[in-house]
């Protein structure tokens, strides 16, 4: 089949199935021959268009890219900053994430100075245990150069079927040799927890970064399972930067913490059946404590778990206010390997708030990047022991604590690569300290010695510094170049658990949980008086 007349068949497919689902505006209306028309007049319109660029742009015309990447996301972006098209490589790389799996190699890895580098194998994975480490340049894949390929060229021929083999030939600061690992590829899972431990005695500690998959349930009941909870004095859930992902999953965790029966969320749409979520079979008398750390970039799934912790007094929310993301999308595969998702409702908190954040007086800049949320809260709603809570802006914390931000000198070093993100990879110094192979055990501390060799490497760097620099900033540079060695050396976990120690957001979520305890106590006291029971016995 001819590529215009595939992209013209998808238009038809898109144009025909927005007729039928009528997107997120507007009354509840029957279809009417005029409307029927005014689609018909519509589709028209647009082959004619099609047709009159096909025929006369000054260049030859690539249809599926016209229709891919501009005609259907820009109908798309019509509607709200959430509906999406996704061309046949998003599509499969959609359908990982829910599945939570893929197969290769398990490693990320992103552009840095006209290259590919590894930023972090997985603990465990292929490309950890065969010896590939944080701040490796990818040179070949195979015997296929990496130089003039993008990242995604280079991760696209990292992956695989299972039990085939890849040879990866590597750069690394420090050896004028360069290194080939052969790696059996193999099932990587996308995790949706990278850590669980006891943060200090008796308070346990879960990351969930990774998005809700169809396996993070089951991986957050695993981590609660070995950090023996119900034994616990306090649990933080540290769900800073996750994106989201699937319902059900947020349904299932917070099914874990709530009481049997309590609503969890609810949603709503003009054409989507209305639908409200409770807890099947609860918390089952695991009381402990809890704590949920968010930021600005925690969304949609994530925020339904904290709505439901919060409108229910099970524990207290701390950090930022989330990003504001209660828009259900229905994803629906499409021709070519394609997929649609479009809006088709709204998520509600139980206490009945909206999580959404307007976008529809505002740019897309300013809703994606800037973060703006209402001046005043379009909504105020009671928790279950009466405590108000704001909707129609995201998820508020009960305590706020903003993220540290980095000073002049701080981001100077980001900037020219002396150090790196906790996220990122190792930065400049840390490769060429970890090239003179010293011997690193957990328990490497920062000394002078390291330090005069920090120094040196900012003078032949022509990184501009003074002492005070050096001596305003110690404890945060000694901080992240032990992060960094720890991270090449021991793997990313054990890298941000340094990072950890000197976390503001963290160190406010351990001392809040007296309160979180009080609070639970205090909701579970009210609810039984209300309801003329007995009082419940005290977590």
């Amino acid at each position: 089949m001819k590529p215009e007349h595939r992209g013209l068949i998808l238009v038809v497919v898109v144009l025909l199935l927005s007729a039928v689902l009528g997107g997120i505006y507007g009354p509840n209306v029957k279809a009417t021959s005029s409307t029927a028309d005014d689609y018909q007049t519509s589709l028209r319109e647009f082959t004619k268009a099609l047709d009159v660029v096909q025929a006369n742009y000054a260049e030859p015309v690539d249809a599926d890219k016209s229709v891919y990447q501009g005609a259907i996301p820009g109908m798309l972006r019509m509607l709200d900053p959430h509906s999406n098209f996704f061309d046949a490589k998003q599509f499969a790389l959609l359908r990982e994430d829910q599945r939570g799996r893929y197969y290769g190699v398990g490693m990320t890895v992103a552009p840095h100075e006209n290259r590919t580098m590894v930023m972090a194998p997985y603990v465990g994975a292929p490309a950890f245990n065969a010896g590939i480490r944080p701040g490796d340049v990818i040179m070949k894949v195979d015997d296929k150069p990496t130089d003039g390929l993008s990242t995604s060229e280079v991760a696209d021929l990292l992956k695989g079927p299972k039990g085939t083999v890849v040879k990866i030939t590597i750069a690394r600061e420090g050896f004028p040799e360069q290194f080939v690992f052969t790696v059996t590829r193999d099932e990587i899972p996308r995790r949706s927890v990278d850590l669980a431990f006891m943060l200090k005695p008796g308070i346990g500690y879960i990351r969930f970064q990774g998005p809700f998959n169809e396996t993070t349930d089951r991986e957050i009941s695993d981590a609660m399972h070995e950090l023996d909870a119900p034994s616990l004095d306090g649990l933080i859930l540290d769900m800073r930067g996750n994106p989201g992902g699937l319902l059900n999953e947020a349904v299932a965790v917070s099914d874990m913490f709530l009481d049997k029966g309590q609503q969890i969320v609810s949603h709503h749409g003009r054409n989507s059946q209305s639908h409200s979520y409770s807890a099947v079979r609860g918390n089952r008398g695991d009381t402990v404590p809890l704590v949920i750390l968010v930021n600005n970039n925690s969304a949609s799934a994530t925020e339904i778990v904290a709505g439901a912790v919060q409108d229910h007094d099970r524990g207290l929310i701390v950090g930022e206010t989330t990003f504001g993301k209660g828009l259900v999308q229905t994803v629906t595969p499409l021709s070519e390997n394609t997929g649609l998702a479009l809006t088709t409702a709204r998520y509600y908190t139980p206490s009945g708030r909206l999580i959404q954040r307007d976008y529809k007086s505002i740019s897309l800049y300013e809703y994606h990047y800037e973060r703006k949320v209402p001046e005043h809260p379009t909504e105020v709603k009671l928790t279950d022991s009466g405590r108000q809570v704001t909707g129609g802006g995201g998820i508020t914390p009960d305590v706020v604590v903003a993220a540290p931000k980095l000073n002049k000198f701080q981001t100077e070093l980001f900037r020219d690569d002396v150090l790196f993100g906790a996220e990122t990879g190792i930065g400049g110094f840390a490769r060429q300290f970890l090239g003179t192979k010293p011997t690193i055990t957990k328990d490497f501390q920062v000394d002078d010695a390291v330090m005069k060799s920090f120094r040196d490497y900012l003078a032949a760097k022509n990184v501009r510094y003074t002492e005070p620099d050096i001596s305003e900033n110690l404890d945060w540079i000694k901080r992240k170049i032990k992060q960094e060695v720890f991270m090449s050396t021991f793997g990313q976990q054990e890298g941000f658990k340094v990072l950890l120690l000197a976390d503001p957001q963290v160190e406010k979520a351990a001392e809040s949980v007296p309160q979180a305890r009080a609070l639970y106590q205090n909701a579970r006291k009210i609810v039984a008086q209300r309801s003329g029971g007995n009082t419940l016995e005290q977590p």
